[in-house]
């Protein structure tokens, strides 16, 4: 009994490293594509912001989604993300204010100031393209969280594309970059997981 309920774990511990392995090779490769292109939206993802000035990471985001509008600028521009603790205004705000700031129209620009979490912004991101009849999006954040946000969006049943940004204060610390591919592959995997069974948010 012993020798087969180690068979057991050891199979087990294979199929989990080889799942893990996996999860790492997609977000790395994900994170290389650049699906850009026409599309009805531009959906750019939250990230910090500090006294309603975006923080670099999310500055490299807006500035991302800017030239990409720029090449198409019929395309609407969704802000996602809501406040953080002690905040006085949400990711999404600030982010729409740059952008305003940088030539886009207010008309060409929707928020969705809710979500403090990426599966919380895409379920309000996928009630507000039903809304406006909008269906292909173009997804922007960092590289190292685009197979993610890909995979939740499968799972919402949205046409999207995705397109990171290649200027992210993260991109230039190996180690960093390294931190948050490791982290993002094992929140792959969580996303993946029903609600009712996580002991994680993703």
């Amino acid at each position: 009994m012993k020798r087969l309920l180690w068979r057991l774990i050891s199979r087990l511990l294979l199929v989990v490293v080889a799942v893990w392995l996996a999860s790492v090779t997609c977000v790395v490769l994900w994170g290389r594509r650049d699906s850009s292109g026409t599309a009805d939206a531009i959906v750019v993802l939250g990230a910090a912001q500090y006294a309603g000035r975006p923080s670099p990471v999310l500055r490299s985001r807006l500035d991302h989604a800017f030239d990409l509008w720029r090449a198409h600028p019929e395309t609407r521009v969704i802000l996602t993300g809501g406040r953080g603790k002690g905040d006085t205004t949400s990711e999404a705000e600030v982010g729409r204010a740059y952008l305003r700031r940088r030539g886009i129209p207010m008309r060409n620009m929707l928020v969705e100031t809710t979500g403090r979490s990426s599966e919380e912004s895409l379920d309000a991101v996928a009630a507000l393209l039903r809304d406006q009849h909008l269906s292909r999006v173009i997804l922007v954040s960092d590289p190292f969280h685009m197979f993610r946000l890909q995979v939740l969006s499968w799972r919402r049943g949205l046409d999207v594309r995705g397109s990171p940004t290649r200027t992210s204060p993260i991109a230039r610390s190996e180690t960093e970059t390294a931190i948050h591919v490791l982290t993002e592959s094992v929140k792959v995997i969580g996303s993946l997981v029903p609600v009712s069974w996580r002991v994680w948010p993703t």
